[in-house]
């Protein structure tokens, strides 16, 4: 049905935001749909926060989210993803993946001033517990979402001092994720059916036997040809018209008199030309 990326800064509370969000869907959908909370520290990630001290453990825990964010789209339920998810390019990366699905988008912003998370980073213990110089260190990697990118929008702001959360902010999201714009899939992601390897030689073949079968039944005669395939396939196709059709109009000419204005060349050369202004017509219809 939907997706809600949470972004912030490390620590800046967002996980007591999507615990709220989750309570607040829950009740909305009244059990019509399930509301699931991915956070990096659930059971089946368990990613701890040294993971953002390097960018060579940073790499794989993004991949191992995005992958877990894949799994459990689905059209029949609202997904909340709760990780700093800092970099633009991440959150574009969860855009696509919402797209292909088809379930609708929106962003929750957690804004929390940098003080305020060095303060509740320093209460943390163990491994939930950013180091000083990680912390400093997403700060000014930080990519703020903006409502002027379709992979952020719609963008809902929430200030760390608005507890409860705005009702308003509540009804708005609800609204996006109930009644957002769906967007289709990139037609360049999109997988394409790939032909047989023996789609070539079929391709030969059966433009051939057409062929053959075409030329064998005009002789001259033209009209109908049903053509066989195979022994439970067959074809009908109308072919050039038939000798009788096209000699018809001449014959009227020379027993009746000419229906054209003015002499009519009789001569082979006469014949042919009209013949052939007689066939195009025919074809083009």
């Amino acid at each position: 049905m939907s997706l809600v990326t949470i972004s912030g800064y490390p620590a800046s509370g967002k996980s007591f935001r999507a615990s709220q969000l989750k309570e607040f869907l829950q009740a909305k959908s009244a059990g019509s749909k399930d509301v699931v909370l991915l956070s990096e520290t659930s059971h089946y990630l368990d990613i701890k926060r040294s993971a953002y001290d390097s960018s060579a453990t940073e790499k794989p825990a993004r991949g191992a989210l995005l992958t877990a964010i894949i799994r459990l789209l689905s059209p029949n339920t609202i997904l909340i993803v709760d990780a700093p998810n800092y970099i633009k390019g991440f959150r574009y990366q969860i855009y696509c993946a919402a797209r292909e699905v088809k379930v609708r988008v929106a962003t929750v912003y957690v804004l929390t001033p940098q003080e305020k998370c060095r303060e509740w980073n320093n209460l943390r213990e163990g491994d939930d517990k950013y180091s000083q110089e990680t912390l400093e260190n997403l700060f000014l990697r930080y990519e703020e979402p903006s409502s002027m990118v379709r992979w952020d929008s719609p963008l809902f702001t929430l200030l760390w001092s608005d507890n409860p959360i705005p009702q308003s902010t509540l009804d708005g999201l609800w609204d996006a994720l109930d009644k957002g714009k769906l967007t289709n899939p990139n037609s360049g992601t999109v997988a394409t059916a790939k032909a047989p390897t023996d789609a070539l030689s079929t391709l030969e073949k059966t433009t051939l036997t057409v062929m053959q079968q075409v030329m064998s039944a005009q002789d001259g005669f033209g009209g109908v040809v049903t053509i066989s395939l195979s022994s439970s396939s067959t074809l009908k196709l109308t072919t050039l018209p038939t000798k009788t059709a096209i000699c018809h109009r001449q014959k009227k000419a020379i027993t009746l008199g000419t229906i054209e204005r003015g002499s009519v060349d009789w001569s082979e050369e006469g014949v042919g030309q009209r013949f052939v202004v007689f066939l195009e017509e025919q074809l083009q219809r």
